[in-house]
């Protein structure tokens, strides 16, 4: 009998766990919450900020900032929330504001906060902006329900600033991942999926999301994303890789057939969700190549686990291109 070949694993170790992980839980926050995890990270200046989902007890999440000079320790974290939902003007956000990822905007100076908004019409995605992390603007919705998993692109590709995304539709055969194009972040249009979920047994089957905003290289802009495969024992959220081209990033060069990350331990495998590891946040130290990568635990605590950003780039060269694998 022949035997069909297995193509080769490229597994090895890409992302290490810090050995002080959680690095954030809710027994460090300054008043009352039910758990803290899923943050959005930035660098400034010297000060590395996250901007962390607070869930309180009853069952409602908004945003607290959280301060660090190293980015590991010392959190400083406000003394009460620091973007609350706004239940008067914006009904979108009745039951809450979730999962914020933060990109800063070259042509605008600012940072442009990507955040779901939920209520009784489902989850969908809003915008905001901020110079300081101290007082924060909206934009407003953009996206209709149900969509979430958004970041917005650091520049334009010719006039347009560019959002992933990711929608669901009613009867839809699964969750994709999305761009779009807009003038003015405001108006959204020519909307395409880039990444397909993949069916049967991957582990990126049906469901797939972006994870921290995507990442410029000389290489292209490196995206990670989550899969959630559908088990006898619940959801499992693991991670992969994905390069898109660094001036059409409609246009996939790699994705990983293999998942990079899953919960191993503890504080992800056991939690509110369990058997979750799920970043809103990454941070590029340009000199050193080291990635810090934040992530929720089980939507029970914040950890963090670190990379060579051209470790990353040379696992996915070994990836297969669009039509090649089984992408």
């Amino acid at each position: 009998m022949i035997r069909e070949a297995k193509p080769p694993s490229l597994h090895r170790v890409l992302f290490h766990r810090h050995n002080d992980n959680p690095i954030l839980s809710a027994g460090d926050w300054p008043y009352p919450a039910h758990t803290v995890f899923n943050a959005g990270a930035c660098q400034r200046g010297d000060e590395t900020i996250l901007l962390v989902r607070v869930e309180d007890r009853r069952g409602h999440s908004h945003l607290t900032v959280a301060r660090s000079n190293d980015g590991i320790s010392n959190w400083q974290i406000d003394s009460k929330p620091s973007f609350p939902p706004d239940l008067v003007n914006h009904s979108e956000e009745a039951w809450g504001v979730e999962d914020p990822r933060l990109t800063w905007v070259e042509d605008r100076n600012e940072w442009i906060i990507a955040y779901t908004s939920y209520s009784p019409s489902g989850p969908l995605v809003s915008l905001a902006r901020t110079e300081d992390f101290t007082s924060f603007s909206r934009l407003g919705p953009v996206m209709p329900p149900e969509d979430k998993d958004a970041a917005i692109f650091p520049r334009r590709f010719g006039n347009r600033y560019a959002m992933i995304h990711r929608p669901v539709s009613a009867g839809s055969s699964g969750a994709h991942i999305w761009l779009s194009f807009s003038p003015d972040l405001i108006h959204w249009g020519d909307h395409q999926i880039i990444l397909h979920a993949r069916r049967g047994a991957w582990w990126d089957a049906n469901k797939i999301g972006l994870s921290p905003p995507p990442m410029e290289t000389k290489e292209g802009w490196l995206i990670l994303y989550h899969g959630v495969r559908h088990t006898a024992g619940g959801c499992l959220y693991r991670l992969g890789l994905a390069l898109l081209d660094l001036e059409d990033p409609c246009r996939v060069l790699r994705r990983s057939d293999e998942w990079i990350f899953a919960p191993e331990m503890p504080y992800e495998r056991q939690g509110d969700v369990n058997d979750v590891v799920f970043p809103c946040g990454w941070i590029l130290n340009k000199v050193t190549g080291v990635i810090r990568l934040y992530y929720g635990g089980a939507d029970s605590c914040l950890a963090l686990a670190t990379a060579n950003v051209s470790d990353l780039l040379d696992y996915l060269r070994q990836c297969p291109a669009p039509g090649a694998g089984h992408a």
